[in-house]
């Protein structure tokens, strides 16, 4: 393996040097073209060697990543700098970032590598991993992702660089295909209505637990002891901070009396965790009658052909999509879902898609109910949605489609059969079992011998689970199983016979088949057509490329989202995602088969930690909000180690992400606001007097730099210091690091802990609204109290000095297959481009506002005048003088081919803009132009040269379908309506509906495909 790689950098070494001979060349003969022509007496023998320096170093530069990242060229940078009349990007950063924070020296970080060299490092650490057979079960599964779908979905940049589809014209595809995962897992679970996506399962669990609360009030709650671990360790993690504290009772359900009435919920495991099959209809029951929630973790394959939850009268439905076509990935991304019985329908969490109509009366698709709560109802806040898992979502709707309802049911009775054979084997060659019915997992007991098995299970590179009685092992069968597979298992076990012969000996179907049981599902499932329709490669190749055709994603243009950092996702960076050697691992297999994550991740906590000035990284929150509440919690846990555990206070500045107060009270404490100043910083006199009034309970603050408004404090150094000297921690929302990374480090200006989204400015791609990952930073006075995991504990939370505060993602590592993405991006960038790329972001952003600032009322700027990397455009004034609000300007941009910026928030009649720095100047100049021009069309309307309804911005976005209609009675000609730009003329985007109806989708419920009329309608019109 050595001399392969050494052979692998000469490589690019050979290639590297080939280059450059080619490049001097070409210099060459074009210095002796000059001399024949007799320019300014030029010779071969005038090529200095200055010259030659210069060449080289000019050719390395076109290797450099960094070169293929940052939108900006050279003089287009010169250009922008002259329009905000300063010398230089240097300039614009001392006048923006205070000084007092600046790094003085570069971040300890490898040079950059080149994409040939990353891929080269990324196959090292490949290699390094072993891919053992995993029969481990515990919610993680092995399957086949469909190669069609593998290819034109999860590796199409049209499906995995969308943003949440806040904006529902220019996202009916992935709406409608989220719809189709809500259908399909409604269908299954037997319930009335399911979301589009939580983060895993046992995250879902505590979701579950929040909605008992909520609902009845009581604090109290039973688990069931064959939950999974992971599942149960969440629980009891999440239970700890509501209410100041619910009481989780974990034990044998059989064995529990409910008759005290003072049970919020029950939460048990369809199959459970040893692979068992329970009638549960008397625990409903049960529960029932004590006034209790029933909440089932299940298993979608496993309902294919078990009753579901809802018939025997669960009100809580939910698990892991991952075996439904998503990859392992040693832990995730995969997409939980999550059903519930229609009293509880308001109280859903996460993202629900609706149907609705748009305003010409055709039905359409939208983000439903409680969609942005966390926004709105801050620290009411039910639950932190703000990612979602869409994109492996996607994947396992698509396919569900593809297969069809024959297909999966195939699939479940070829892995249920084998676990039959599998079990009929072990029978007979005297081992003891499991009683009770099984789908998919076999119990062997009482195992003799257990380390020669499992040494024979190592030979043959198999992983068998191993149960903490120590005497049983679990083996759990997947849609992979083959025969040869199954004799494997068998000589492992000394079992005589092979699987055929065994399987020809059989009944049919055996006695303990599902098929002859009581529980056996009697319903069918996913009967609408869009279930019916695609199971050949053709039909689903077109159906997916006419969702990705209604999407507007960043292949088509910039997202200019303040506070989302719609950046570049790139190809290199996207690779390994997908490698086998990546994707086929257990996120329970024993770590040395694992070494190459280990590698990886050791190598990302490091320069994570670097960049950001803390001490130790925690990978394992699996999105933004789930990284807020780690950290507050890893701040609870050391409170509480001092004795300090009435400090239950969390300030929060009014301009902190809109997430914030959602999580602080989810992590238990009571919220206090702090106001803003008036260039949208934090003001420090009502933090002072705050500070005071509470500093006897003070807990943390939470602050998110630069704020919302996009201005750097100058006061950050002395707010860190103020709340310490009174207690309390500081929480930095890493949010907006795009703005500081290379310039700046939260842990240096004074901060404890800081989240970061790896899917803002690690290069993570949003894919529609997930996956993303938030990990925390911490100083090292935090570090042994950061999260750790039941069944693999992270690296060094398994230490005697640790002291973990639970578990915060059912896997070890969170989304672990999508970290190598930001490892990639920070490889190939170094120090130098990290830099590059956070200062010609926060150029972008002061360039666009100096454009636009003649045109807009701004809000908010640092004492200089100058943004971060993000500003404010308040459009309150329009409302007033030609009755367009904010949303008019939003569906106006799609017209000019583009996704809004964050529209009303953080203020109700604001757009806020991020261009990132991957975007050039003639990108922020068209956005721009388009802006401007919608002001002009404002100026139509307060000048009376157009009608104040019946005008291109109330009426829009404007489709195919409206511009085509025989009859036009628009004040305002077609080509205005759908071309009003010239790039719209040469490459246009067409919004697939009109503008859609909140008020009808939500007062008009449908959360599930439409009916077949729709759905016809639907097939004439190339669809919604």
């Amino acid at each position: 393996m050595l001399h392969l790689s050494l052979l692998r950098r000469h490589n690019i070494n050979a290639y590297r040097h080939t280059t450059l001979a080619a490049f001097r060349c070409h210099l060459l003969a074009k210095n002796s073209s000059n001399t024949s022509q007799g320019n300014n007496g030029n010779s071969l023998s005038r090529l200095t060697l200055e010259d030659n320096n210069f060449s080289i170093a000019e050719a390395l530069k076109t290797e450099e990543f960094l070169y293929r990242h940052i939108g900006p060229q050279k003089s287009e940078i010169k250009d922008m700098v002259r329009v905000l009349q300063l010398t230089s990007v240097d300039e614009l950063i001392d006048k923006t970032i205070p000084g007092i924070i600046r790094v003085k020296e570069d971040l300890k970080l490898d040079p950059p590598k080149t994409e040939a060299e990353c891929l080269v490092r990324l196959r090292e650490f490949a290699r390094t991993n072993q891919v053992w057979r995993s029969y481990l079960g515990i919610g993680y599964y092995n399957c086949i992702v469909p190669p069609t779908i593998l290819r034109n979905l999860l590796e199409n940049p049209g499906w995995t660089t969308q943003y949440t589809p806040y904006q529902p014209e220019i996202a009916q595809g992935r709406l409608e295909s989220l719809l189709n995962f809500q259908t399909m897992v409604s269908d299954l679970t037997g319930l009335d209505l399911a979301n589009s996506s939580l983060l895993d399962e046992a995250t879902a669990a505590a979701e579950a637990l929040g909605i008992a609360y909520r609902y009845t009030k009581k604090k109290k709650f039973f688990v069931d002891i064959n939950c999974h671990p992971q599942t149960i360790s969440l629980v009891l993690t999440r239970a700890s901070t509501i209410a100041d504290g619910m009481e989780v009772i974990v034990a044998n359900h059989k064995d529990f009396d409910f008759s005290q009435n003072d049970i919020a919920g029950v939460l048990f495991q369809y199959p459970d965790t040893n692979g068992k099959i329970e009638d549960f209809v008397d625990l409903v029951e049960r529960a029932h009658a004590g006034k209790a929630l029933t909440c089932c973790a299940t298993d979608l394959l496993a309902l294919t052909m078990l009753k579901p939850p809802g018939e025997f009268g669960c009100d809580i439905a939910f698990g892991n999509a991952q075996r439904f076509g998503v990859p392992l990935g040693y832990g995730g991304p995969h997409a939980a879902f999550f059903a519930v019985s229609d009293k509880l329908k308001r109280l859903m969490p996460g993202r629900v898609v609706g149907v609705s109509k748009d305003s010409n009366g055709n039905p359409c698709y939208r983000l439903a109910l409680q969609t942005r709560e966390q926004h709105i109802r801050r620290d009411k806040a039910t639950s932190n949605i703000c990612t979602a898992q869409a994109l492996l979502a996607n994947m396992s709707a698509m396919y569900g489609v593809y297969h069809g309802p024959k297909g999966l049911l195939n699939i479940a009775k070829r892995v249920h059969n084998a676990a039959l054979i599998l079990a009929e084997g072990m029978k007979e060659s005297g081992h003891e079992l499991a009683e009770g019915e099984f789908f998919d997992t076999v119990k062997v007991l009482n195992v003799k011998d257990m380390q020669w098995i499992l040494d024979r299970a190592a030979s043959k590179e198999i992983n068998l689970r191993r149960f903490s009685d120590g005497t049983s092992l679990g083996i759990s069968m997947d849609e992979t199983i083959t025969e040869q597979d199954l004799d494997d298992l068998f000589w492992i076990f000394s079992t005589g016979s092979k699987a055929a012969e065994i399987a020809s000996n059989m009944n049919s179907p055996p006695s303990k088949s599902i098929a002859n049981s009581e529980l056996k599902r009697k319903t069918e499932f996913l009967q609408h057509p869009v279930f019916q329709s695609y199971q050949s490669e053709t039909k689903i190749v077109r159906y997916m490329k006419m969702l990705e055709n209604k999407d507007l994603s960043l292949v088509h243009s910039m997202i200019p989202l303040g506070s989302c950092t719609m950046k570049l996702n790139s190809t290199t960076e996207m690779m390994a995602i997908t490698w086998p050697k990546f994707t086929d691992i257990h996120p329970f297999a024993p770590k040395e088969q694992a070494q190459g994550y280990y590698n990886l991740f050791k190598e990302l906590e490091d320069d994570l930690s670097e960049i950001t000035g803390f001490d130790a990284t925690s990978l394992q929150p699996n999105s933004g909000a789930q990284g807020e509440y780690a950290g507050l919690m890893v701040i609870k846990s050391y409170l509480k180690s001092t004795g300090d555990e009435h400090r239950n206070v969390c300030i929060i500045p009014k301009s902190a992400h809109g997430t914030n107060p959602a999580s602080a009270a989810m992590a238990g404490f009571k919220i206090i606001a702090v106001e803003m100043d008036k260039v949208g910083g934090i003001d420090m006199t009502d933090l002072r007097k705050k500070v005071e009034k509470f500093k006897h309970n003070l807990g943390a603050i939470m602050v998110t730099y630069p704020s919302t408004s996009g201005v750097f404090e100058e006061d950050i150094k002395e707010l860190c210091q103020l709340i310490h000297d009174n207690g309390g921690q500081v929480y930095l929302d890493g949010a907006n690091m795009n703005a500081q990374v290379g310039l700046c480090r939260p842990g240096d200006y004074g901060a404890d802990v800081c989240h970061l989204n790896l899917h803002k400015t690690f290069c993570i791609p949003h894919g529609g609204g997930g996956p993303g990952m938030g990990p925390i930073c911490v100083k090292k006075h935090l570090i042994p109290f950061l999260p750790s995991h039941p069944v693999v504990p992270p690296v060094g939370t398994d230490l005697p000095s640790a002291k973990p505060f639970g578990t915060i993602s059912a896997a070890p590592y969170g989304s672990a297959a999508v970290l190598s993405i930001s490892w990639a991006y920070i490889k190939m960038m170094g120090h130098k481009g990290l830099r590059k790329a956070t200062q010609l972001a926060i150029l972008n952003a002061n360039y666009m506002m100096a454009r636009l600032k003649d045109h807009y009322e701004l809000r908010y700027r640092g004492k200089n005048g100058f943004c971060a990397h993000e500003f404010i455009l308040d459009c309150r004034q329009f409302k007033k003088s030609a009755g367009i609000e904010v949303i008019d300007i939003a569906k106006r941009l799609q017209d000019y081919g583009f996704h809004a910026p964050t529209m009303a928030w953080p203020i109700s009649t604001a757009l806020m803009i991020e261009p990132t720095e991957s975007e050039n100047k003639a990108e922020c100049d068209r956005l721009c132009d388009a802006l401007i021009s919608i002001r002009e069309e404002i100026r139509d309307i307060e000048e009376g040269r157009m009608d104040t309804v019946n005008n291109p911005l109330k009426n829009s976005p404007h489709t195919q379908a409206v511009l085509l209609e025989e009859k036009w009675d628009k004040p305002y000609s077609r080509e205005t309506a759908a071309f009003p730009a010239p790039w719209s003329l040469r490459s246009k985007f067409w919004p697939s509906v009109g503008r859609v109806d909140d008020v009808h989708g939500d007062s008009h419920l449908v959360c599930s495909c439409p009916p077949v009329d729709a759905y016809e309608y639907d097939q004439k019109q190339g669809g919604l």
